[in-house]
Formats: C-alpha cells, structure tokens, sequence
C-alpha cells in the first residue's frame, strides 16, 4: 500500500531513521529503495515500516520530500526481517547490513547498454599464430573483449588488433542480457541406494526445515544436494549455494554445468562491476535460477527463494572478521527462518554446534557413511618425529619421503599439507638476534622466496629482503626460521629433481580462474606432488591422489584458541579425505611431535565419535559455546595509551549481571594491526542471557574520542 510518509534507513551508519514525505504521483511501499536529500547531499536509502523502527514524530509540513524511487524491486519484507535480526544479534548499524543488500550502486540504475564483438570472416593480411588462435576459437562467438579473450585464451591486445583490422566488429547490445536457464533434468546422476535415500528426504521439506548433510569425504554429498536444488528448480524457486573459498568456485561451476547444462550465477568479490551488476539484477528478478557465491551472496535480494545450501559448513573463512562480524552459517539458517524455506549445512566434519542442534532437534540429520562408487577410505597412519626424524635442515621424515619416493614410481599423484604460507614464518639475524616484525602489527615479517620479499599476513604490508641486517649492518646473517609450504616445495624438489610440483596456497590461487587451471592441471595428470595449505582441504576430487602426508600436524594446537583441537581434526580429516577417492586406495602419514595427543590419536583411530564426545564435555563443563556465549570487545586507536585508557573506562563500567563476567582489558594478543594498538575485553555469559541487550546498554551509556574504535564480536571465531 503507498505511503504519504516514509521512514528512511539510509546507508549512512552515522545516521538514525529519518522521516520524509512522499512526492505526489510516487508510489512508496515498504522496502522501496529510495533516494533521499540530506542538507545538499542525496544518499541512498530503504524505506522501512515505521512501527519497527520508532523515532521521534515530525508533522508532515516540516518533512522534506524524497527525491526520487528507484527503479527496483522493492526489499522484500523477510529480508528486512533478516536484515533487523543481523543488526541485531551481531551489535551492527541497520545501514551497514543494509550496505551488504544493496552492494553495488550500479546495479541500481537503469538499464544500460554494451558492445560486444564477433568475427566479420575478414582475414587481415598480417596474421599472427596468436591471431590465427584467436580467430579460429571465436568462430560463431560473440562477447565482449575480456569474454572473447578468455574464451579463445589469447591476451586483451590480440583482440583489439584484430578490432582494428576489420577481422572484429562492434555489435551494441542489451547489458542485461538474459541468463542461461538451469535443467534439472539436463544429466541426472546415477546415485546408489543410499545417495538415493539422503537425496529423496532432502528432497521433501516443506517450510522451514534446517538440515544437516553429514557425509563422509567422497560420499558424493555435492551431488546429493544437487538434486534437492533439482526439485527446487522444478517447483520455480530459486536456490542458493554459499562455498567458504571464493577459489572453489570455478571447479564447483564446472560441475554444476555438467550437472545442469549451464553454469549458475556467480557472486564473489572477484566479479567486474559490469558482472555484480548484471548478476544482482537477475537475482532481484528472479532471472537468476541457481547463484553460487561466498559469504556475501546470502544478503542478496531474491525475488522467490526456496533453499539454500551452505557447502563445508564447518570452514571458519564463514565468519566475517571485519565490518559486520557475521556467521553465514548461522545467518543462512536465520535466513532460512524467515523465507520459510529448507536450508542444508552440508559437511564432512560438522562443528560441534551444528552437532548440538541435531542432539537437541532442532536441525535433522542426513548421514552418508560410505564412499561413491565403491572407494573406500584412506588409512591413516602416525610417524612419530621424536622416533624418526628428518635429516637436519630437512622436515620431511624418511618415512615419508619413501612413501613419496613410491607413489612416483606408481605413477601416482601426492600431496604434502602444512597449514603455513610462503617460505619461512620468521627470519631474524645470526648476529644480533632481532627477529623481523611488521612495523605496523605484532606479527613476524613471512618470507616469500618465489615473490622475493617479506610479508605481514595480517595487513598486507611487503618489502624486499634486506642484503644486510637494519640493526648490525652485518650481510649474509639473516636466517630463515621454519617451513613454509615454499620451503617444502624445495625439499621435494632436491629430492625428486624430475618430480612436477605445485605450490597451492591464496598466494598462488588467487581468483576461480587460477583455481580452474590448477585443476586441469591435476586432472591431466601434469602434476605429480601438491604442496599446499588449507585451499587444498576443501572440496577438490582428484581420483589419482593417492598419498597425503601431513607435514606438521602440532602446528594449530598450539594457544589459547578454544576451537583449535576441532579445527586441527577437521582440517587433517579433510586432507586426508582428498586420498584414495578414485579406484585406487589411499593413505595417509601425519607427521607429529606426540602421536598420544587426542586429536591425533582420534585420526589414526578413526574414532570421530569418541574425539568430538570428549570435545563436547569440555566445553559443557567449561560453558563454552555452544553451552555458553562469548562476546569480545575490541578497542583500537593509533595511540596506545588512548586504546587502553578506554578500554579500563570500559572495564570498569562493566555490569554486575548474573551468569556474565568481563575478562579484561588486556593488550588482544595481536596487540597491533594495521598500525592501531588494541585492547580486548572477553564477555563470558551464560547461553540463557540476552548478552547483546547488556553490552548495548553498558557501551551506550559511554562516550570515547572519534580517534577510538570500539568493535563488538558475537560469538568470536578469531582469538586474535
């Protein structure tokens, strides 16, 4: 129903509701995204319904009226519900949630036209072998030049040559061109009784229904889950599937097609704006079937949702760690919530508070216990390094190095894991000791020998290794301090000369399209040794990888973390899930320091069972999520004093709430990031408190200098 008067939430964090009055012959309903004055400014804004956000009344005759309405589909009402809650549970602005919903200014506007390109059958007298390639791929094709190239894999100049010759010519079109259509009855698999049993129950829900896909590695929980977006295709909803690593995208989209007969819409911060544009669009059509995309792709307005998959729902890179501190996970199952829709978390190694949800019946369970097609699971074994260790200067146990030795032999593909970028985590001087640390965090410089040069992980600052030490002048005395994935990849190289090597890390597989070649490359068998971190234990199917050694399986159980036992298990089982998924078995060698430690004892057992029992109880007794909530305070300002000064004013006025104690303030144990000192207060409470209303009452009730930040996050996944 129009309004004469709406209330305004602008993308303006710093500003309230607002109220204005609606201009004759416009017609404003709830949701309608809206363009509104402010003194000389205009800011882009949603109207709201104004019994949900109460403010102080105005008479029409003092309201300034909007300046204009978009011409976009109004912001349906169980996103804004969605978008409330968020702002809500996680102590955010309305209009930084708002900012996620509508990303792109772009997308907004009207339509727009594109020029494209496609062959004239001119030759031009001065051909190239990279123009012949060119012309020769892009028969019958027509795209614009970076599609063209990418199609015909020749560079950007060949094109534009080309264009210039008269061999191209330039075609205007429509820049919202329609999207290729999903068919859920393109190539159906071939399931076996169980895939068909888990695929028919996830099949069937109606309304909300959050379910847990608890499959094995290679139980063929993707195509499962396949034919439950089958159905909501066939039912003429729209589907959504959120993957942790913008890098599993290309590999994913590939099987979709295959599966479907055309790739889904992507959305991911690797997208032109051209393509975020064209992309949101037809998601707020509904044009947009099936969208495939990272965390962000959740706050997307479709225009008739009716499921959502979140894939390797156990991976941490769903948490947000900036801005809005948010869980996909969790906000997909909200999400879920509101739309009335199914939503599948789907896992080989679900969290222990997905598995409490199943305990209590709140989320139902589709379990696959078997492997696809008769590949069994891979045997894990310990090698002790206090009994066989490396030869000096080396980190890889004799052990190991045999079984690499026989897998090259075999003909057979072999990945080495070790959670750890680059060549080395510190380097220090032999001379006078000084260890390299970023100048604008507490963090150790990591050397980088294939970029030639040190790099902090947390804020990016790099600079070319010095000759000589800055502190002694001494050349020749810095030393590289532990392995990297890099330092590796240079032992396997001095041990198998001849061996084919690649390094896989987000320093080397940094867009789908790098993800895309790395698999190819795989899949041609032009790669005989992965050295890889964390992107390699997720998702990836190479049927002739048949050994897994696990360089340092002690490095993420070291601190504080109250997640590091479960992450280190799930990580070293996801690895080792990437063995043996063909016909041929596979096997698996965890290199430790202490082969009793739990987590390790519970791999080479394969009690997953009894490992995640014993993690349960301890956090029941200790009232640890998810038995017990945390809230972390983050205070942060370029002068150290300043943080902490505000963060003991915020000490001390911490409530007396029963079931609630404040731990703090102390430096966080990143004391410094990206050139701001920080102070972390750490809220313990009890699961039956409403935390959010205290903090939100305690920190409003104070003031601190602009220079300070003060950061609130629920439900904390980074310790840091």
């Amino acid at each position: 129903m129009p309004l004469p008067r709406s209330r305004v939430v602008t993308l303006n964090a710093a500003l309230g509701p607002l109220d204005y009055r609606v201009p004759d012959g416009m017609e404003v309903v709830a949701g309608s995204v809206v363009v509104a004055p402010l003194g000389p400014r205009q800011l882009l804004g949603v109207a709201w319904e104004p019994e949900r956000l109460p403010t102080e009344e105005i008479g029409d005759n003092r309201l300034r009226p909007l300046a204009s309405l978009l011409d976009v589909p109004p912001i349906a009402a169980p996103l804004r519900r969605l978008a409330e809650w968020v702002a809500d549970y996680y102590l955010s602005p309305l209009a930084a949630v708002l900012r996620m919903i509508l990303p792109s200014s772009s997308a907004l506007e009207g339509a727009r036209q594109l020029t494209e390109y496609r062959p004239t059958g001119h030759v031009p007298e001065r051909m190239t072998p990279q123009r012949l390639k060119g012309l020769a791929a892009l028969e019958g094709r027509q795209g614009t030049i970076r599609e063209l190239a990418a199609i015909a894999e020749v560079s950007d100049a060949v094109l534009r040559g080309l264009v210039n010759s008269g061999a191209l010519e330039a075609v205007v079109v429509e820049g919202d061109r329609p999207l290729d259509c999903p068919d859920p009855d393109f190539a159906p698999p071939d399931l076996n009784a169980e895939q068909r049993a888990a695929a028919a129950s996830l099949s069937t829900g109606n309304g909300f229904d959050p379910i847990l896909l608890d499959g094995v590695t290679g139980s063929g929980k993707t195509e499962v889950y396949f034919e439950a977006v089958a159905a909501c295709l066939r039912s003429g909803k729209q589907a959504l599937v959120l993957l942790p690593e913008i890098a599993l995208t290309e590999p994913f989209l590939k099987r979709f097609e295959a599966r479907f007969g055309c790739p889904p819409a992507a959305w991911h911060s690797g997208l032109r704006s051209s393509q975020r544009r064209r992309t949101w669009r037809a998601i707020a059509s509904g044009e947009a079937a099936v969208t495939v995309g990272a965390r962000s792709a959740l706050f997307l307005p479709y225009a008739k949702l009716g499921l959502i998959v979140v894939d390797e729902a156990h991976e941490p890179t769903f948490k947000q760690e900036d801005g809005v501190q948010y869980h996909a996970r969790d906000v997909a199952v909200m999400r879920a919530k509101f739309e009335d829709i199914p939503v599948i978390l789907s896992s080989a190694t679900p969290a222990i508070e997905t598995r409490h949800m199943v305990e209590l019946g709140r989320y139902r369970e589709v379990a696959l216990s078997h492997r696809f097609a008769g590949a069994t699971m891979p045997t894990l074994a310990a090698i002790d390094l206090t009994q066989d260790p490396p030869p000096r200067g080396r980190w890889l146990a004799p052990a190991l190095v045999t079984e690499l030795e026989a897998n090259l032999a075999a003909g057979e593909q072999s990945l080495l894991f070790l959670n750890r970028r680059g060549f080395a985590p510190l380097t220090l001087c032999r001379t006078c000791g000084p260890r390299f640390v970023c100048p604008n965090c507490t963090a150790w410089m990591v050397e980088h020998r294939l970029m030639h040069r040190l790099a902090c992980h947390h804020c990016g600052h790099v600079m070319p290794p010095p000759k000589a030490c800055p502190e002694c002048g001494e050349e020749d005395s810095l030393v590289a301090c532990g392995p990297g994935v890099e330092r590796i990849a240079d032992e396997v190289a001095a041990l198998f000369p001849d061996a084919r090597t690649a390094i896989v890390t987000s320093d080397t597989i940094w867009s789908p399209a790098r993800a895309a070649e790395f698999v190819a490359a795989m899949e041609g068998q032009e790669i005989d040794i992965v050295i890889g971190t964390q992107l390699v234990t997720k998702g990836y199917h190479f049927p002739n990888l048949t050994l897994v050694g696990v360089v340092d399986a002690d490095l993420g159980l070291s601190g504080g973390d109250l997640r590091a036992a479960e992450r280190s298990f799930q990580q070293i089982q996801q690895v080792a899930g990437r063995a043996g998924r063909g016909d041929k078995p596979g096997r698996v060698l965890i290199q430790t320091h202490d082969p009793s430690a739990p987590v390790i004892a519970a791999l080479i057992s394969g009690d997953v069972a009894g490992f995640y029992a014993a993690e349960t109880a301890a956090r029941r007794e200790a009232a640890m999520p998810p038995f017990g909530r945390l809230a972390a305070i983050v205070v942060s300002a370029e002068d150290a004093s300043e943080a902490e000064a505000v963060a003991r004013r915020i000490g001390r006025a911490a409530p007396e709430v029963e079931g609630m104690a404040v731990f703090g303030p102390a430096p966080a144990p990143l004391a410094m990031l990206r050139g701001r000192h920080r102070q972390r207060l750490l809220v313990h409470a009890a699961r039956v408190l409403d935390v959010q209303d205290v903090i939100r009452d305690w920190l409003g009730g104070l003031e601190w200098s602009a220079k300070v930040r003060v950061a609130v996050d629920v439900d904390p996944y980074s310790f840091l």
